[in-house]
């Protein structure tokens, strides 16, 4: 199996020309598990693989990640898959979700419609299962406790989702030489990981395999490249190991 991360965006809110944070788990070169979904991500996946998600992982609900949540569901309401798309959403965040993206008094004018109707809705917990495969779930730091988590594919990659440096979490759960896709910008704040932040919590080990993305512009971006770091690009496809799951099951 050939396994593979593209990001279909990599900037913050405010940096509506890199994207909106997402990026698509690949395997065989097809979608296999999208992280979030967000506008312009959402406009950047249906540009390169002409349909929508078919399986997400939703890391918490600002709309920069959730933003393309309308656009799923009319696809997927008014279509032969309906009910089908599959949304694994860490059950904290479930209640979130549905107040910020479907809570409304009438999905469709006519009526006759929940939200939800157009999903599979899977709430999970410090892990879960897609085609076969085990993923693991972990709390990230963003904002408030318990609305923003992380994704390990074990062996392969970690997303830590937006956060503050979470270096308890990633001796644990990125401890296979994982590539690690960790929120960084130029400048920290009280809810996002700033260089200064990176380079001061996290050992080099970690940080020689970390992929920054959620900045601020292209400048920003050549900033960090200059003091060493590996900064994610729209479009950008990042080869990735077997995952240790997958790699079991093949014994």
């Amino acid at each position: 199996m050939d396994w593979a991360l593209r990001f279909q965006g990599v900037g913050n809110a405010s940096a509506v020309a890199l994207g909106s944070p997402m990026a698509t788990i690949e395997r065989d070169g097809r979608p296999w598990l999208t992280i979030d979904c967000g506008g312009e991500g959402l406009s950047n996946y249906l540009a390169h693989y002409g349909r929508m998600p078919q399986a997400l992982f939703v890391t918490h609900v600002h709309l920069d990640h959730v933003g393309g949540f309308e656009r799923l569901f009319v696809d997927g309401y008014f279509s032969a898959r309906r009910g089908q798309t599959r949304l694994y959403v860490p059950a904290p965040v479930v209640p979130l979700l549905h107040k910020r993206v479907a809570d409304y008094p009438n999905v469709l004018a006519e009526g006759g419609a929940n939200f939800w109707d157009a999903f599979q809705l899977v709430p999970v917990g410090d892990a879960f299962w897609h085609d076969g495969v085990r993923l693991e779930v972990f709390p990230a730091r963003h904002h408030w406790p318990e609305t923003a988590y992380g994704l390990r594919l074990k062996g392969a990659l970690v997303w830590t989702g937006d956060t503050r440096p979470i270096p308890e979490m990633l001796a644990r759960f990125a401890a296979e030489d994982e590539w690690i896709a960790h929120d960084c910008g130029l400048h920290g704040n009280p809810s996002h990981t700033g260089v200064d932040d990176l380079e001061r919590e996290y050992p080099q080990e970690l940080v020689r395999r970390m992929m920054l993305y959620h900045y601020a512009s292209e400048a920003d971006a050549e900033a960090l490249r200059r003091r060493g770091h590996r900064v994610a690009v729209p479009g950008e496809r990042v080869p990735l190991r077997t995952p240790s799951a997958e790699r079991m099951a093949a014994l």
